[in-house]
């Protein structure tokens, strides 16, 4: 199997509710989806704030880039990741 390593950045109410602005990890050769639950495997209250507990996804909630390119342009959430991606997570902000 096949370890990489990936830099997540977390941008805003994600940054304040993580601890950190940025985290390295070292995950198997995956897809983009299991390298962000990872990361609120870390954090569980990161993953009741960024997932849409209905559609389990984070995508209502955030704004993801690979590489700075928006993943819904690549694969969405069954992107690869390749050794030294940098994953940006954004919160979308949401009025009533």
């Amino acid at each position: 199997m096949l370890v990489i390593d990936v830099k997540v950045k977390l941008i805003g109410v994600f940054k304040e509710i993580f601890g950190e602005g940025s985290v390295f990890l070292k995950v198997d050769s995956t897809m983009l989806k299991e390298v962000i639950l990872k990361i609120t495997e870390i954090s569980p209250r990161l993953k009741e704030v960024l997932f849409d507990p209905e559609l389990d996804d984070p995508r209502p909630n955030a704004v993801i880039l690979l590489n700075g390119t928006e993943i819904n342009l690549l694969g969405g959430l069954k992107t690869p990741v390749k050794d030294g991606d940098e994953i940006v997570i954004i919160p979308v902000i949401h009025g009533g």
